[in-house]
């Protein structure tokens, strides 16, 4: 039982750390009137392209993606994106999570919607991010070590991605909605446990609260001692002389996040943090900027190099979705002033729960396409509609009861800003 905890604690303090980043980087596009007018150029060719026939753009395997490009797909990506911000910035952690598996239930592939994910975590991160403030205490060569494996996991990932797309693109499917029902129902029913557990008054931490601080813990003190060289030197201004730590080690770090980004369309940040602190023993101050530095380039990297050359990123759901996390983030993070933070984690348990059986539902149907199982095609066709239905529901109620709470204490908020 430690066991999972702890590896929940881990997950979720990198998806703090994600969030955290997640809504600087949106409240720095939002107070800056150059970038919102930038956004608003990208917009408005998207809205007169919403009659062109898109399915050429996109790129191969016309079958299994999208006939053409609407209005209702595009507003579908800004609902999307509203989510995972609300979800952002309510909670504190998760938002991401949902992003992929909502875009395949809207009906968008998996590996496009791996593939556009990526491409609007890098997008966010290159007009939100100031570099300059947040990079002060970035050792080089630890990030520089952390980049080049994770280029490599990257294009493991996105090799992986398309070679079992160009197989079979159900199995690619298969593949990606198995991996994020295992991801999201492991932190669903923990967090449901923990959500029960909390309202019981069985105790339990800030549901925004972050990774233990100070000191080196006992992992990373065992990770920094394996003297392996080349040796990166790091946390100068921290410790006297700095520590050191083993740039292969650091590089197979970064291959392990680069694989999951490309995989999954998460950017990685959600691992990074964690490892850094935990596992490498890095000080918080220094892992912040690295992780900066990860998601531009790992997102960027994956995006551009494994996905978008092919012709499986879907720009219009990005800038959708780049427009609606905007909006939720900043809804979400005010919320919270003005609920209760044992409802907070209920919510959270609920939206991760939804997307859990969304992608598992799909499963039966994926396995008697392929040939696996053998199951009746109404019974599978059921299940995928139960699936599909219980998740906009959660979303849809999560999301109208924050915007619930939202209108009604706007008074309060506005005295309180």
């Amino acid at each position: 039982m430690n066991f999972f905890r702890n590896v929940f604690e881990f997950l979720m303090a990198g998806s703090r750390a994600h969030a955290k980043w997640d809504y600087e980087v949106s409240m720095n596009i939002v107070k800056n009137r150059k970038k919102l007018l930038f956004l608003a150029l990208l917009v408005l060719p998207i809205l007169a392209f919403t009659c062109v026939e898109a399915a050429d753009v996109i790129g191969g395997k016309r079958a299994y993606m999208p006939a053409h490009y609407t209005t209702t797909i595009f507003l579908a990506s800004i609902a999307v994106g509203l989510a995972a911000g609300l979800i952002t910035g309510c909670i504190g952690a998760g938002g991401g999570f949902i992003i992929t598996p909502a875009l395949m239930a809207a009906g968008v592939k998996g590996i496009l919607a791996v593939g556009t994910d990526l491409f609007h975590i890098f997008a966010k991160a290159i007009m939100g991010t100031t570099v300059h403030k947040k990079l002060g205490n970035v050792s080089g060569k630890l990030a520089v070590s952390f980049l080049c494996g994770s280029v490599f996991g990257a294009i493991g990932g996105g090799a992986i991605n398309k070679g079992l797309y160009n197989a079979d693109p159900l199995l690619s499917e298969l593949f990606i909605s198995a991996i994020y029902s295992v991801l999201l129902g492991f932190l669903g029913f923990y967090a449901m446990f923990d959500f029960l557990k909390t309202s019981k008054g069985g105790g339990g931490g800030d549901a925004h609260g972050g990774p233990a601080g100070g000191g080196v813990p006992p992992l990373g003190l065992k990770v920094q001692s394996l003297k392996i060289p080349p040796m990166v030197t790091f946390d100068e201004d921290f410790v006297p002389g700095g520590r050191q730590i083993s740039a292969w080690v650091v590089a197979c770090g970064g291959a392990f996040v680069g694989l999951l980004a490309a995989i999954m369309g998460v950017g990685g940040g959600f691992v990074t943090f964690p490892m850094f602190v935990y596992v490498f023993g890095v000080s918080s101050m220094t892992t912040v900027g690295t992780d900066i530095l990860q998601i531009i380039f790992t997102a960027g990297f994956a995006a551009i190099k494994e996905y978008a050359i092919y012709g499986f990123v879907f720009y219009t759901l990005a800038m959708g979705m780049l427009i609606g996390s905007l909006l939720g983030i900043q809804v979400g993070a005010l919320t919270t002033k003005v609920v209760s933070g044992v409802q907070i984690r209920g919510f959270y348990a609920m939206s991760i729960l939804a997307g859990f059986i969304n992608r598992v539902t799909t499963l039966p149907k994926k396995f008697t396409e392929l040939g696996y199982v053998s199951l009746p095609p109404q019974f599978n066709n059921t299940i995928e509609q139960i699936g599909m239905w219980v998740f906009w529901i959660v979303v849809g109620l999560f999301g109208v009861w924050v915007f619930a709470k939202f209108f009604v204490n706007i008074g309060k908020l506005r005295g309180e800003e």
